[in-house]
């Protein structure tokens, strides 16, 4: 689970499971172009592949990954079924678009808290401190 932090952190604003999968599906360049494409305005496979110099099958593949992370919706024609027309999920692109704003959010960023390392101080159990030391250890060679 993305979203379990243990010890002090704070949990992340938003889904990170929800977030990873969408980041997941937009890494693909060839995808981010078919969206691009779609954002400018409903299109059909075939203006897809025309303008990206790609096979259906391909254009078909990207869209399935793009449909299931709920970016894109899907329409068939009134008239003739074999027509497919995809569209821009507003409500997902608004969803993604808040999620990253509540991530990146630069009033999210910390200090650093120092824990470890050479410049901490641990408390033991009697109230007295003692430096934290770093202990390196040598692999036996066989």
């Amino acid at each position: 689970m993305l979203n379990y932090f243990s010890g002090e952190l704070h949990p992340a604003p938003v889904n990170l499971e929800a977030l990873a999968s969408r980041l997941k599906a937009l890494a693909e360049p060839k995808r981010l172009l078919i969206l691009e494409m779609i954002i400018q305005g409903v299109q059909c496979n075939c203006e897809l592949g025309e303008a990206l110099q790609m096979a259906p099958n391909l254009i078909s593949h990207h869209l399935s990954k793009l449909r299931e992370v709920g970016l894109v919706n899907v329409e068939r024609d009134a008239l003739d079924a074999r027509w497919v027309y995809y569209s821009v999920n507003r409500a997902a692109l608004d969803e993604l678009n808040a999620t990253f704003g509540a991530f990146f959010d630069p009033a999210r960023i910390q200090s650093r808290r120092l824990t470890c390392g050479p410049s901490t101080t641990v408390c033991l159990p009697d109230g007295a401190t003692s430096q934290t030391q770093t202990i390196f250890l040598e692999e036996k060679q066989p």
